[in-house]
């Protein structure tokens, strides 16, 4: 029996998520995206749960969308692989809970959408993020178009995404994508004990916090549904195709708009 992509092990009131695919450092695969969905969505629904943490094995986040499985597709395939991940976002944005992500190693493409959704974002020194999404000819999804201009702002996401870039935790925190940096190794431990100060809030509380910070600006599960008409377009193009040949052959994508 295949090992879980996913684990789950509850703290008290505290339920860590560990993203369970450290050979692949926690690259997103359709299965990830079924069983991470089905995870937050138990958390959600759990009532000895009060605060979920987020966190990757082996030392890594998430490397973002598991190239290996990509290859041109057309709309039958590509808005079931779409609606997988953005079930994955809905269940964190839907949920009363605080979702905390504790961040070491990689956190690329979809790796930066998936901390960027959550209400706090703790990362080490040797954090590395990235939104990578156009090195495969990609704009990005998992609800990136929403979440990343409201932490670092509008200008600063789009500069981001047109211009990526490797941050550090550091330069990531400066710019607000992350909230806290602690020392290497030291993720995880830091965000369990802002889960423990959470958990001491009044829970209705937070259960109000959360359903306003939904209604802060435009509703974000709008962009959820553009997100997936785009990539399903992209998806379906030969710059995509080129840009996974390129990754596989370790060259620098010749992409022709196409």
């Amino acid at each position: 029996m295949a090992e879980p992509t996913v684990l789950t092990e509850d703290r008290g009131p505290i339920r860590i998520v560990t993203l369970n695919r450290p050979e692949r450092r926690n690259a997103i695969d359709l299965v990830l995206r079924v069983e991470l969905a089905d995870a937050f969505e138990a958390a959600s629904d759990a009532p000895n749960v009060r605060v979920v943490v987020l966190t990757g094995a082996g030392g890594a986040f998430c490397s973002g969308g598991d190239i290996s499985t990509m290859r041109r597709m057309g709309p039958d395939e590509t808005v079931p692989r779409a609606e997988a991940a953005n079930r994955v976002i809905r269940a964190i944005w839907n949920s009363d809970k605080p979702v905390l992500a504790a961040v070491e190693g990689a956190a690329f493409g979809a790796g930066v959408s998936l901390a960027a959704a959550c209400d706090r974002v703790v990362a080490s020194e040797n954090a590395v993020f990235g939104t990578a999404f156009t090195g495969v000819g990609l704009a990005g999804d998992m609800g990136l178009f929403s979440s990343l201009p409201a932490r670092v702002g509008p200008a600063v996401a789009r500069q981001l995404m047109l211009l990526p870039r490797r941050l550090n935790g550091i330069e990531a925190q400066e710019l607000g994508l992350v909230d806290e940096v602690v020392p290497a190794g030291a993720a995880l431990d830091r965000a369990f004990a802002d889960a423990e100060q959470i958990v001491a809030a009044p829970p209705l509380a937070l259960r109000e916090m959360k359903r306003l910070w939904r209604r802060w600006a435009a509703d974000p599960f709008d962009v959820l549904e553009f997100e997936t008409q785009a990539q399903t377009r992209l998806f379906d193009s030969a710059d995509f195709a080129e840009g996974i040949d390129a990754f596989h052959a370790k060259r620098a994508p010749r992409f022709r708009g196409v």
